[in-house]
C-alpha cells in the first residue's frame, strides 16, 4: 500500500524527515512529498504531528473514461553534450509506425539542448517537440530528469512513452513509472499496438528467461505506457527538412536535485569499440578458437569494420566483454554482419538480426544462424575467411 502525503495539512515542518531509512522524503515547495524511493516501511506515519502522512490502498486501474484522456506517442530524445543521441531518431521511426495506427500525433521530448536539435526532431518524423532548455538539464540528473519528464506527463497525458534502452534511459525511466504508477516494459526490441475491441494497447515484446522465449507485454488498466528500447534495433526513418512541426517551449519548475554533474570526464582507450555505431562488424564464435580473432581482425581492417564476438568467445576469454554482440552483449545494426564460426542461439540473434546484411560461415548446413543470413557460406570458416581477404587483396591491388 502506497504511502502519501495530504498537502492541505502538511505545514513544512520537517519533522518527518529523519524518519524515513531509505531517504524517499524531500520538501517540495515548502511541503513534505513521497518520492519513488519509498519502500512503504510506514516508518513515516506516526511521526507526523499534523497527521498528514498517511497510507491508502494500491490506485486502481483506470477506467475507460480515464483512459480516453490520455493521447498521442511521445519519444524520450535523448542528448548528449548538446546533440541528440541516434537512438532518438531509431524511436522516432518506431514511434511513427505506433502513432499513424494509432491515429495520434507523434511528439518528442528534448531536456537540455538547443532549438537547432529540436528542429532536427522534427526532420526525423516528429509532429511536435516538447523542449525545455533549463540549465540545470544539460547534463544528465536521474533526478531532474524523472522530475521533468514526469511533470510534462502529467500535463499533456500520452498515452505511450518510448525511451532508449541506454544507461540514461535505463536510470531514470523506472523513476518516471513509478512516480506515475505507471507500467514500464525495459529493453524491448519489437511494438505494436492492440486496436482490437477498441483497446489502444502497446504490445512491447522482449527477450525473457535468458533470451529462450520472447515475451509480448501490455498495460491494459495504466497510462501511460512506457517502455525503453534496444538501441540499433529500430530502423530511423530518413531526414526530411521539409516536414513542418511544432516546437513548445516548456517552462519548468523543479526542485534543486540532491545530486549534481561537477564534471564530465571520458574515456579515453586506444582499443575503444562502439559497435552500436560500426557499418561493417566481422563476429567470431566458438568455431573459430582464440587464435581465428587475429584472422578476423584482418577482415575486419580490410573493410573498416569492427570485430564482434559470441558470447561463447568471450566466456572463454578469447575476447574482451566490449566486443559481445547479443542480448547480453551489444545490439548493433550494420550495413554488412559477417557471422565466422556462430551457431547461432536465439541470444546471439536478438542482438544482430535487424543487420542489413548477414553473411554466415558455419560447417553446420542445420546451424540457426543460417535462418537470419542473407547469404550462407557451408564450410570450414579457416579456409572461407582467408580466401576472401586474398580476394579483396587483389582486388584492391589492381
Amino acid at each position: 500500500m502506497p504511502v502519501i502525503v495530504n498537502k492541505e495539512k502538511c505545514t513544512g515542518c520537517e519533522s518527518c524527515l529523519a524518519s524515513c531509512p531509505f531517504d524517499a522524503i524531500e520538501m517540495t515547495e515548502g511541503r513534505a512529498l513521497i518520492n519513488e524511493y519509498c519502500q512503504s516501511c510506514r516508518a513515516c506515519l506516526e511521526t507526523c504531528p499534523e497527521g498528514a502522512i498517511f497510507e491508502t490502498e494500491d490506485e486502481a486501474p483506470k477506467d475507460e473514461a480515464q483512459l480516453a484522456e490520455y493521447r498521442g506517442v511521445w519519444v524520450f530524445a535523448e542528448q548528449r553534450e548538446g546533440k541528440v543521441a541516434p537512438v532518438a531518431y531509431e524511436l522516432l521511426g518506431a514511434g511513427r509506425s505506433l502513432a499513424d495506427a494509432l491515429r495520434v500525433e507523434l511528439s518528442a521530448v528534448l531536456l537540455g539542448a538547443s532549438e537547432a536539435q529540436a528542429r532536427g526532431l522534427i526532420s526525423h518524423g516528429a509532429d511536435r517537440v516538447h523542449h525545455c532548455a533549463d540549465p540545470s538539464l544539460e547534463h544528465f540528473n536521474d533526478e531532474s530528469y524523472a522530475g521533468a519528464l514526469a511533470s510534462l506527463i502529467e500535463k499533456h497525458k500520452p498515452e505511450v512513452v518510448l525511451a532508449g534502452a541506454t544507461p540514461i534511459g535505463r536510470s531514470f525511466l523506472p523513476r518516471v513509472a513509478a512516480r506515475l504508477w505507471a507500467g514500464l516494459t525495459a529493453d524491448c526490441t519489437g511494438l505494436d499496438v492492440d486496436l482490437e475491441d477498441g483497446r489502444r494497447d502497446l504490445l512491447q515484446t522482449r527477450p525473457a528467461f535468458g533470451g529462450n522465449i520472447m515475451a509480448t507485454i501490455a498495460c491494459p488498466g495504466r497510462r501511460p505506457q512506457i517502455a525503453t528500447v534496444r538501441p540499433r534495433v529500430m530502423k530511423p526513418l530518413p531526414r526530411d527538412d521539409s516536414r513542418s512541426g511544432e516546437i513548445v517551449k516548456e517552462e519548468l519548475v523543479l526542485p534543486p536535485a540532491r545530486t549534481s554533474v561537477l564534471e564530465v570526464v571520458k574515456e579515453v582507450a586506444e582499443s575503444a569499440v562502439n559497435l552500436q555505431e560500426a557499418e561493417v562488424i566481422v563476429s567470431g564464435g566458438r568455431g573459430v578458437g582464440q587464435k581465428g580473432f587475429a584472422m578476423l581482425k584482418e577482415l575486419a581492417d580490410l573493410l573498416g569494420g569492427s570485430v564482434g564476438a559470441s558470447r561463447a568467445a568471450v566466456d572463454e576469454g578469447w575476447i574482451p566483454y566490449r566486443h559481445q554482440v547479443g542480448q547480453t552483449g551489444k545490439t548493433v545494426c550494420p550495413r554488412i554482419y559477417i557471422a565466422c564460426g556462430i551457431s547461432g542461439a536465439v541470444q546471439h540473434l536478438v542482438g544482430m538480426q535487424s543487420s542489413d546484411i548477414i553473411i554466415a560461415v558455419n560447417k553446420n548446413p542445420e546451424a540457426p544462424i543460417f535462418t537470419v543470413a542473407t547469404y550462407g557460406i557451408v564450410g570450414d570458416v579457416f579456409e572461407v575467411v582467408p580466401a576472401l581477404i586474398k580476394k579483396i587483396k587483389e582486388a584492391r591491388a589492381q
